[in-house]
C-alpha cells in the first residue's frame, strides 16, 4: 500500500512539473526561438510573416531560395523525395510542427494527462490536436519520422478539417491514408512519403509546435515553406523577406541577360561570368526603364536594395 502510494505520489510530481511545458509550446517558448523576429505576431508567439510575402515567395525558385540560405549559413533546410497530391501547384505558407513518436503507452498516458489540462481533449484524439489550432495560411508539418503502415496521419476527415482551418495543406514525414479523398478536396494540397489504408494505431503526437526534422531538414513554428514539385524548403522567419526580394532582383537579371543575349549586345561568356562595370551599368539603366506595374516588388524596395548592394 505505501509503495503504490509513493509510487502515485512521484507519477503526480512528474507530472506537475512537466505540465508547466504543456503539449503545445508556450507563446514565450517560441519567441525564444524566433528571436531574430521583428514583426508582429500570433498569440501563439508564432511569427506572422505577411500573406503578401507568402504570395510572391510562390515566384521563387526553390534553387534561389536554398542558394540565400547557404549564404546565409542555413545548410539544413531542404528536404525532397516526396509523394504531392498535385505536383503542378506551388504551396506556400507558415509553419505550425507536430512531433510524433512510436507509441508507447506510459508516456501515452502522460501527453493525455498534459492535453487535458490545456482542454485538447475534449476536441477529439491527440492527432487532432494540431488541426484545431491551424489559422488561415498555415502549414501544418509533422514529423511521422517516415512511418507508414499504421501511422497513416490523416485521411479524408482530417484533411476537409486541416483545410478548413488552414485553407492549406500539409507537409508530412510520414503516411497518410484515402488519398483518393484527399484529391476531392478542391484547393488542398499535400507533400508526404506514402499512403496506406491502415489508421493510426501504432504512433502518437509528442509536442505541437517544438522545433523538429523532416528528412534532412530542420523546421522551427513559425518558418514559412516554399513547397513544388522540386521539393521543400523552410525558411526561417527573419528571413522570408530578404530572400524574396534578393531572388527576385536575380529573375530580373536573369530577364535581363537573356534579353541581351537574344540581341547579341553580350556574348553568352559575358553574361555566364562576373558581370563587368558596363554590363552592371547596363543593367541598372534597363531596371529603370522597366514598367512598375511588371516589378514583383515596389520600385522603393528595388530602390532600396540596390543601393544598400552597392554600399
Amino acid at each position: 500500500m505505501r509503495t503504490k502510494l509513493f509510487l502515485g505520489i512521484i507519477f503526480m510530481i512528474i507530472v506537475g512539473s512537466v505540465s508547466a511545458q504543456g503539449v503545445a509550446a508556450s507563446p514565450e517558448y517560441i519567441k525564444q526561438l524566433t528571436l531574430k523576429w521583428e514583426g508582429e505576431r500570433f498569440d501563439d508567439g508564432r511569427p506572422h510573416v505577411s500573406d503578401a510575402l507568402l504570395e510572391r515567395l510562390k515566384n521563387i525558385e526553390i534553387e534561389e531560395a536554398w542558394g540565400y540560405l547557404r549564404r546565409k549559413g542555413y545548410n539544413n533546410q531542404y528536404e525532397g523525395n516526396w509523394k504531392i497530391l498535385h505536383p503542378e501547384s506551388v504551396m506556400t505558407g507558415r509553419v505550425l510542427t507536430a512531433q510524433y513518436t512510436p507509441l508507447r503507452p506510459d508516456y501515452q498516458q502522460l501527453v493525455k494527462i498534459m492535453g487535458g489540462k490545456e482542454n485538447r481533449d475534449t476536441i477529439g484524439g491527440s492527432n487532432s490536436w494540431p488541426i484545431e489550432i491551424l489559422k488561415p495560411g498555415d502549414i501544418y508539418v509533422a514529423d511521422g519520422y517516415g512511418r507508414i503502415i499504421d501511422g497513416t496521419l490523416i485521411g479524408s476527415n482530417l484533411g476537409n478539417a486541416i483545410y478548413n482551418n488552414s485553407q492549406n495543406g500539409i507537409i508530412f514525414d510520414g503516411g497518410v491514408r484515402d488519398v483518393a479523398g484527399l484529391l476531392d478536396i478542391e484547393g488542398f494540397n499535400g507533400w508526404y512519403r506514402d499512403d496506406d489504408p491502415s489508421y493510426l494505431t501504432e504512433q502518437m503526437l509528442t509536442s505541437i509546435n517544438t522545433p523538429i526534422r523532416i528528412g534532412r531538414a530542420i523546421v522551427l513554428p513559425g518558418d514559412l515553406v516554399l513547397a513544388n514539385q522540386h521539393g521543400t524548403i523552410f525558411i526561417p522567419s527573419h528571413l522570408a523577406e530578404e530572400l524574396v526580394l534578393s531572388s527576385e532582383v536575380v529573375g530580373l537579371r536573369d530577364q535581363f541577360g537573356f534579353q541581351r543575349l537574344k540581341e547579341k549586345t553580350y556574348t553568352p561568356g559575358q553574361i555566364d561570368t562576373k558581370w563587368t562595370d558596363a554590363i552592371n551599368a547596363d543593367f541598372l539603366k534597363w531596371l529603370r526603364n522597366y514598367p512598375d506595374k511588371d516589378l514583383p516588388m515596389t520600385r522603393k524596395e528595388l530602390n532600396d536594395y540596390m543601393n544598400k548592394k552597392k554600399d
